[in-house]
């Protein structure tokens, strides 16, 4: 698939789901129970649903110069996801970098593989940002040496840059490359299979053992049902 083909797919793969709002949990189904990004990973205010492809940026031996520098060719309706390489516990960015990246940068979201300073200010905005926790020790801002770590970041840059992302209360899941194709498919296949499901246990009454792994619906074919369910 070509680059002007796939950035096509992207997009309507992008407004199926903002569309339809499905959920992160309906898109691991949609692979095969699979794509979580990071275990743990949560959102700082609840409520937020964001999709959009990724700008992959990283912060490295406890400084996020890197992670200001990456920032310069951010551009919008991204999800920045910021990766971290040796920083222990140390909080990859605060308020400053959260509100140019969403306010002035006008990214669909945040995703930070660490932690975060300036937490009351966080929440009190709001802000769509997923983390793993807080601190009040923040990285430094000085230029580091990255040759220790260029591998794992060119691994990692290509594994994510340009991914589709989808963020809510459950998690952060990824939709990889190699997944995009007749993925609209697979998102309609998988809320058509959604409203069988509550059809069966709302109108009809079946229970979920009956619903979900006797799958009933496939073996009535005079029960009138919407679905027949093909994988």
């Amino acid at each position: 698939m070509d680059d002007r083909t796939r950035q096509a797919n992207q997009r309507s793969i992008i407004q199926v789901i903002r569309t339809n709002r499905i959920s992160s949990t309906e898109i691991a189904d949609c692979l095969n129970k699979s794509g979580l990004l990071c275990e743990g990973l949560t959102p700082i205010t609840r409520g937020h649903f964001k999709v959009g492809c990724i700008s992959y940026i990283f912060a490295a031996a406890g400084s996020n110069y890197p992670v200001h520098q990456g920032l310069e060719d951010i551009g919008p309706d991204t999800v920045v996801l910021v990766d971290a390489f040796d920083c222990e516990q140390r909080a990859l960015f605060g308020h400053l970098v959260a509100k140019f990246t969403l306010l002035y940068r006008q990214s669909q979201a945040l995703i930070a593989l660490g932690k975060l300073r300036d937490a009351p200010h966080l929440i009190r905005e709001a802000y769509p940002i997923w983390c793993l926790g807080f601190s009040p020790i923040g990285c430094s801002n000085e230029v580091v040496d990255l040759a220790p770590f260029s591998g794992q970041i060119d691994e990692q840059r290509n594994r994510f840059e340009g991914c589709i992302a989808v963020c809510d209360d459950s998690g952060v899941v990824v939709i990889p490359r190699e997944a995009e194709d007749n993925f609209v498919e697979r998102l309609n296949w998988i809320e058509h299979l959604e409203d069988v499901w509550f059809d069966c246990i709302d109108r009809r009454k079946w229970t979920t053992f009956e619903t979900v792994c006797l799958k009933r619906y496939e073996s009535e074919a005079s029960s009138n049902l919407i679905f027949r369910a093909e994988n």
